[in-house]
């Protein structure tokens, strides 16, 4: 299957689900352990100790910060570095250490950079601001998928499946007849839908005075790669500006995990019902149902059927609906390219 983009930011998770705890992830098929220091930093280190490749997940955290292995006690600190030798009189070896990453914090994720840390800049992290946005409100999730994460991309960059896929929830006929813009800015994707004056859909009519009032509906996704998905959806009244209206904005943020498994972190942020518990609840039963019921099992009977071929190989026929989801696979084959022009050179061959 394809190489990985190392040369990216990650999301390795969301800010509040590290705390105290030593956690264990991985991330391109490569073991992290993710922790914070007593100054409450997070940081992110290689998780397997090169003794005898105990996870160190299983570990403890000392009060200097380092994290001791639980199987023979080598103490490793943020840098990697192995700072504890309770053996042979304390002699630590050159090779005695772990990979360090470098991990940023914005937007309530922490951002992890498994490539070349000299590359490494926080500026090109994509903007993911509404998940803090105290204006608003934010129900936040994650889940497991057994598939690679360019076949949950694809999913979430063809909104299409949403009318027969999630139909219980969102079946909005208008879906399919609305004019379906794509664009591209640098390696940024944009993907849009504009509905003018129609009869409110439901999941917008319930939050309206009158639930049958005429609305302006728009549907618009932006993606960066590797795989992060910002969608922003809302209603306004018919001819009033958008800021009047309601609006959901949604985090998606994929991750692999293998070449056939994907950490999905994602998000629901909204302006209206701010203080609904009820509204989160409903929220999380569509994350649920909408993504671990639905989604979930369909992405992962294609990746089955699919095994380990890439798509184009096995010759799939394409709508105008998969525009935006064949950009994003060109883009990231691009990056791989450039990355890693010998290994890209020898899939080719083969």
């Amino acid at each position: 299957m394809a190489a990985f983009v190392r040369n990216l930011w990650y999301a390795a998770g969301w800010a509040t689900d590290i705390a105290s705890d030593l956690i264990g992830i991985r991330i391109l098929d490569e073991p992290v352990l993710l922790y914070r220091i007593p100054s409450g930093e997070a940081v992110a280190i290689g998780g397997t100790c090169p003794h005898r490749f105990a996870p160190l997940h299983l570990g403890r955290m000392c009060e200097d910060g380092s994290v001791e292995c639980p199987y023979h006690g080598l103490r490793f600190d943020r840098t990697g570095a192995c700072v504890l030798n309770p053996h042979e009189n304390g002699r630590i070896p050159g090779a005695a250490r772990v990979a360090s990453y470098p991990l940023v914090e914005r937007h309530g994720v922490l951002w992890i950079w498994m490539g070349d840390a000299a590359k490494a800049d926080p500026a090109a992290i994509p903007l993911f601001d509404q998940v803090t946005d105290p204006a608003k409100r934010t129900v936040k999730g994650q889940t497991h998928l057994a598939a690679n994460y360019e076949i949950v991309a694809d999913n979430l960059l063809d909104l299409s499946h949403t009318q027969f896929l999630h139909a219980n929830f969102l079946k909005a006929d208008h879906i399919l007849t609305a004019k379906h813009e794509v664009s591209q800015e640098g390696r940024t994707l944009f993907s849009r839908r504009w509905i003018p004056d129609i009869v409110a859909p439901p999941s917008f009519a319930r939050q309206l005075a009158n639930p049958t009032a005429r609305v302006d509906h728009w549907i618009r996704a932006r993606w960066d790669a590797p795989g992060l998905h910002r969608l922003d959806i809302g209603a306004t009244l018919t001819g009033r500006p958008e800021d009047e209206g309601i609006r959901i904005e949604g985090s998606h943020l994929l991750t692999p995990e293998t070449q056939v498994t994907t950490h999905y972190f994602y998000s629901h942020t909204r302006n209206v019902a701010l203080d609904s518990e009820s509204e989160d609840e409903r929220v999380r039963n569509w994350h649920q149902v909408g993504f671990n019921q639905q989604d979930k099992p369909m992405i992962e009977a294609v990746q089955r059927r699919m095994g380990g071929v890439e798509l184009l190989e096995l010759h799939p026929i394409l709508f105008s609906i998969d525009a935006a989801a064949m950009r994003a696979r060109r883009i990231l084959a691009r990056l791989r390219g450039e990355e890693q022009p010998d290994i890209i050179s020898q899939e080719a061959a083969e």
